[in-house]
């Protein structure tokens, strides 16, 4: 294994430490917003959509797996970092500029939520850009930390709606599950998907050469999602329709849209990560034969319970390894082949060349006899 970096081990302590501080700031404030009875239903109520959209996010990142901790520390942040910073700023900021609730709700909230969200994501391109590979892994850490803001933002709501103090709710069961279906299970995806735009803007900066471009696209993304939001808040305030109908004019299309963008990353990952493990097999880093077990997922399944069967669990963790192993090389190579590689790639290309051959005489692939060298 090649060392640690000192800039990854930075990542971790900030952003660790950034947490547990916000945490504690979260949890005193949610001690006033109710009996614990109340903030224990209200985080009832708030949990029911995370497993779900986690759930469709893990679908989408299902080529290169991004590490579980890095998704974590997303959640984490944006349940805690995102939700504690927001709620200081946007209530100063109101303040000290004379802003009315609605203003403040329409302007300062999404500039100042987006910013919070969106810097996790600064982070891991300023001190963890080798494990962003693209637009995908963008959409996906992006969505993590919006799951994790949503989820603590619910809890204040849906305990204000119990508690009958956030002014349109009659309080009771009633108010809170009114808030429940508008904020739950209608419009679930709405802070992953305005924190998407950030996402889209910090793997378009990792894939390109150009360093206006590396600039220009995350600020750009950062303001997308800004104005995605306002617009949403506004539309909540001012009256641009029914619910309903804001619903279907802005937050459904812009949410097929995200979703088609996601799934067409998805296909290209695809396509990309063949000719890169094609190149890498002709330069002897990989057998061949072996691309089809490793790009499939169907195969990459039938593989692993074909490892199973012949050898064990032990074979089937064997495989596990050699795939992940083989996917981080293939992701790899191809950002080298596209002029965007890391400056730490060759330590990170020959751990995954000596994680492959550590772990392929250990199994064969169906069909093979012995393993290919």
């Amino acid at each position: 294994m090649p060392p640690v970096r000192r800039d990854s081990v930075a990542f971790t302590v900030v952003v660790t430490v950034t947490v547990v501080l916000c945490a504690a700031v979260m949890l005193f404030l949610l001690g006033f917003a109710g009996a614990p009875g109340t903030v224990l239903l209200a985080t009832g109520f708030a949990a029911v959509p995370v497993g779900p959209v986690v759930a469709a996010y893990m679908w989408l990142d299902r080529y290169e797996p991004e590490p579980k901790s890095l998704l974590v520390m997303a959640l984490l942040w944006g349940a805690f970092v995102a939700t504690a910073t927001a709620v200081v700023i946007d209530g100063v900021g109101g303040v000290l500029a004379g802003l009315s609730d609605n203003a403040s709700l329409a302007v300062v909230a999404p500039l100042t939520e987006e910013a919070t969200k969106g810097l996790f994501l600064f982070l891991l391109l300023w001190w963890r850009r080798a494990e962003v590979d693209g637009i995908l892994d963008g959409l996906v850490y992006a969505g993590m930390v919006g799951i994790g803001f949503a989820f603590t933002e619910n809890i204040l709501y849906l305990a204000a709606a119990y508690n009958g103090t956030d002014g349109t709710a009659p309080g009771g069961l009633a108010g809170v599950t009114g808030t429940f279906v508008i904020r739950c299970l209608f419009s679930p995806f709405a802070h992953p998907l305005f924190t998407s735009f950030t996402g889209i803007g910090i793997g378009i900066a990792i894939g390109s050469r150009r360093p206006a471009v590396r600039v220009l696209a995350p600020l750009g993304g950062y303001l997308c999602a800004a104005l995605a939001h306002g617009v949403w808040n506004s539309s909540t305030i001012y009256g641009f329709g029914s619910f309903v109908l804001v619903y279907l004019v802005l937050m459904l299309p812009v949410f097929v849209g995200l979703v088609s963008m996601a799934i067409w990353a998805r296909n290209w990952e695809r396509r990309m990560l063949t000719e890169s493990l094609q190149d890498a097999a002709a330069r002897g880093l990989i057998p061949a034969t072996d691309i089809g077990w490793v790009v499939d997922l169907r195969a990459r399944r039938l593989a692993r319970r074909h490892a199973r069967g012949a050898g064990g669990r032990d074979a089937e963790r064997a495989v596990a390894d050699y795939q992940q192993a083989a996917v981080e090389l293939g992701f790899l190579h191809s950002r080298l082949l596209r002029g965007t590689a890391p400056r730490d790639w060759q330590a990170r290309g020959q751990d995954f060349v000596a994680r492959i051959a550590a772990v392929r005489p250990r199994f064969a692939f169906p069909g093979q006899v012995v393993p290919q060298r």
